[in-house]
C-alpha cells in the first residue's frame, strides 16, 4: 500500500507552487470585483466554447460554491492561453472570511480529470487537507465535495489542487484565502497580490525527462538568473518568459489606486515555482506578517528588496505620503521580470511616472533578524518529545536526479512519529551544492529558532514554508496540535517529486479514510 500511495502522492507533487494568475487586484478596494457572494465573475467570450478568464470575485459567505471549469487567460496583449480556473478566473475566487466562521465550501469538478482542493497554510482537520490517495479520493469529473472547517487563525493563505498538482497548478488552479482577525487594526486598502511565471509557448518548453512529459510545468525554485540540471538534462529557466501579478504581465496589470495619507496593505503570495525579490519605490514599509503569522513590532523598511519563495505569503503595510506614480517591482536579469511590476497610482495625481530598475543592487530583507526580539513559545534550549534532523541532498539516481531525506526517498523516508501534545524540534541542513529546498509542513506552525546555528534574533517567527539556500541549516519546533497524518515536502515540487517529501504521523491518530488501491484517479499530492 505504501509503495502504491507513493505513485499516486508524487504524481500530484510535482506542481504544487506553479501556477498561472487573474486580471484584477483583490482586497478592500473591489472596485474590479465582484462582491455580491454567490455571483460568479462577469467574463467576455474568447470563443465559442471558453470565457475569457478576466475578473475575480470575493465569497465571503458561512457558505460558499466553488467550480473547476477550462476557461482562457489573456496574459497581456499578445498571449492568450488555456487553463483551469476556480468560478472562471484565475487565481480563483478569494474566500474572504472572518475568524470563528464555521465554514461549509461546496466544490464542484467541472474538469475533464480528477482534482481536489488543498488549503495551504491552513491548519483544517486532517479529513479536509485534500491529498488523495492520503486524506480523502480524488473528486472526479462532475462530482461535488464539500470541504468544511471552523476558521480558526487570521491571515492570508491559499488554496490549490493537491490532484496531478504539476498540471493543474501550472494551469492556473489556485485561489487565495483570507481570513480577518475579529479585532484589529483596519486598513484603508487591502490588496492581495498572487505572483507566478509562465511560459508564453509551453510547446517550446517541452521536455522529456524519464519518460515524463514536463511540457506544461514548472520545474525550479531557484532565483531570477539560476539554470537547473536536472536528469542530466540542463533546464533553462528562461523558458519562463512571461511574470505575472494576479494573471497580468506588464502595462496589462492593473494600478493599485491610493489616496494621501490612507494605510494600504499588501498581502503578497507566491503561487510560482521561483523566488521573486520585490522592491517598494518611493515608501517606507514594514512587514506585519509572515505566512499568516503577525510580526512583533516591525521596524520601517526602505530601499531593501523583499524575496518571496514558493508557498510563501508576506503581507506588508504602508502609508501613501509620497503622492506620484510609483512601482513595486520584481528585480531579476530574466526575460520575465520586467513583467512583473505593478503601479501604485495616487488619485488624481499627473506627476511624471517612476523608473524601473529592476537589476539595481540593494540589500535583502533578513526576516530572521526582523521585528522586536522577545520569547516566544519556543527556545532552543527546553526541553522536546521529539527530536528529528533532515538532511536534504541531491544525488545522481538509477533514472536521474533524485533529492532526499537523509539519504532516502519518499517512501523510504522516515516519518516523523508523534503523538497529541509533544513538543517537536526539526533541525534542517540543505547541503545540495545547487538546489534551494522551500520546506513545507501541512496542517501546523512552526517557530523558527535558529539559523546556521545562531539563533533568531529578530521578532518570534511563527511559518508554514521556509525557504532553505544551499548550505543553511535551521532549526525549528512546533507543537503536535492537530492529529492526522500530514506531509513534509519540499515546496520546489520536482524536488518533491523526485523524492524530498518525509511524513509527519501521530500515533494515536485512526483515520476515517482507507484509500482503495484499486482507484487509479487517486494521483495526487
Amino acid at each position: 500500500m505504501k509503495k502504491l500511495l507513493f505513485g499516486s502522492i508524487l504524481a500530484g507533487i510535482i506542481a504544487v507552487g506553479v501556477a498561472c494568475s487573474n486580471s484584477s487586484m483583490q482586497g478592500h478596494d473591489m472596485s474590479n470585483m465582484n462582491t455580491k457572494e454567490g455571483k460568479k465573475a462577469e467574463t467576455s467570450e474568447a470563443d465559442q466554447s471558453m470565457p475569457l478568464a478576466t475578473n475575480t470575485e470575493v465569497l465571503s459567505d458561512k457558505e460558499i460554491h466553488l467550480t473547476a471549469k477550462e476557461a482562457l487567460l489573456q496574459l497581456n496583449d499578445q498571449i492568450k492561453l488555456p487553463v483551469y480556473t476556480y468560478n472562471g478566473s484565475v487565481p480563483g475566487a478569494q474566500i474572504r472570511i472572518k475568524q470563528g466562521d464555521k465554514v461549509k465550501i461546496h466544490f464542484k469538478n467541472e474538469l475533464p480529470e480528477p482534482t481536489t482542493i488543498h488549503w495551504h497554510g491552513y491548519p483544517v482537520p486532517n479529513s479536509q487537507d485534500g491529498v488523495p490517495g492520503v486524506t480523502m479520493n480524488a473528486i472526479k469529473p462532475g462530482e461535488t465535495f464539500t470541504y468544511e472547517f471552523t476558521a480558526t487563525v487570521p491571515g492570508t493563505y491559499f488554496y490549490h489542487s493537491h490532484q496531478e498538482s504539476a498540471k493543474q497548478l501550472d494551469k492556473g488552479l489556485y485561489g487565495t484565502l483570507i481570513v480577518e482577525p475579529k479585532t484589529g487594526e483596519k486598513v484603508d486598502r487591502d490588496y492581495t497580490l498572487v505572483l507566478d511565471e509562465w511560459m508564453s509557448n509551453p510547446d517550446e518548453g517541452h521536455m522529456d525527462m524519464n519518460g515524463m512529459d514536463h511540457s506544461n510545468m514548472h520545474h525550479g525554485n531557484h532565483s531570477d538568473d539560476e539554470q537547473m540540471n536536472m536528469s542530466g538534462m540542463n533546464h533553462d529557466m528562461s523558458m519562463y518568459d512571461l511574470f505575472t501579478i494576479n494573471g497580468k504581465s506588464g502595462s496589462a496589470i492593473e494600478p493599485l489606486k491610493v489616496k494621501k495619507g490612507e494605510r494600504v496593505r499588501l498581502r503578497l503570495v507566491n503561487a510560482g515555482y521561483m523566488s521573486h525579490k520585490l522592491h517598494l519605490h518611493g515608501h517606507d514599509f514594514k512587514i506585519v506578517a509572515t505566512d499568516g503569522q503577525p510580526l512583533k513590532d516591525p521596524q520601517s523598511i526602505k530601499d531593501e528588496l523583499l524575496n518571496i519563495a514558493p508557498g510563501e505569503r508576506y503581507d506588508i503595510e504602508f502609508v501613501a505620503d509620497n503622492p506620484g506614480k510609483w512601482l513595486l517591482e520584481c528585480h531579476g536579469d530574466m526575460k520575465g521580470t520586467d513583467g512583473m511590476k505593478v503601479k501604485i497610482q495616487y488619485e488624481g495625481e499627473t506627476g511624471k511616472a517612476d523608473k524601473l530598475n529592476a537589476k539595481e543592487k540593494l540589500p535583502i530583507v533578513d526576516i530572521t533578524k526582523y521585528g522586536k526580539n522577545e520569547l516566544g513559545p519556543f527556545t532552543l534550549d527546553q526541553k522536546y518529545d521529539v527530536e528529528y534532523t533532515m538532511d536534504l541532498g541531491t544525488e545522481m539516481g538509477k533514472n536521474g536526479m533524485i533529492f532526499t531525506i537523509n539519504g532516502k526517498t519518499y517512501p523510504e523516508t522516515k516519518p516523523i512519529n508523534i503523538k497529541k501534545g509533544d513538543l517537536v524540534k526539526v533541525k534542517m541542513i540543505n547541503n545540495s551544492p545547487t538546489d534551494v529546498h522551500p520546506m513545507h509542513l501541512h496542517g501546523h506552525f512552526f517557530q523558527v529558532l535558529s539559523k546556521n546555528g545562531k539563533p533568531i534574533t529578530g521578532s518570534p517567527l511563527m511559518k508554514d514554508s521556509l525557504n532553505l539556500e544551499p548550505g543553511e541549516e535551521y532549526v525549528i519546533a512546533f507543537k503536535a496540535d492537530n492529529p492526522g497524518n500530514w506531509m513534509f515536502h519540499c515546496h520546489d515540487l520536482h524536488h518533491a517529486s523526485a523524492g524530498m517529501v518525509t511524513e509527519v504521523k501521530y500515533r494515536d491518530y485512526k483515520s476515517s479514510y482507507t484509500p482503495d488501491p484499486n482507484d487509479t484517479t487517486n494521483k495526487g499530492e
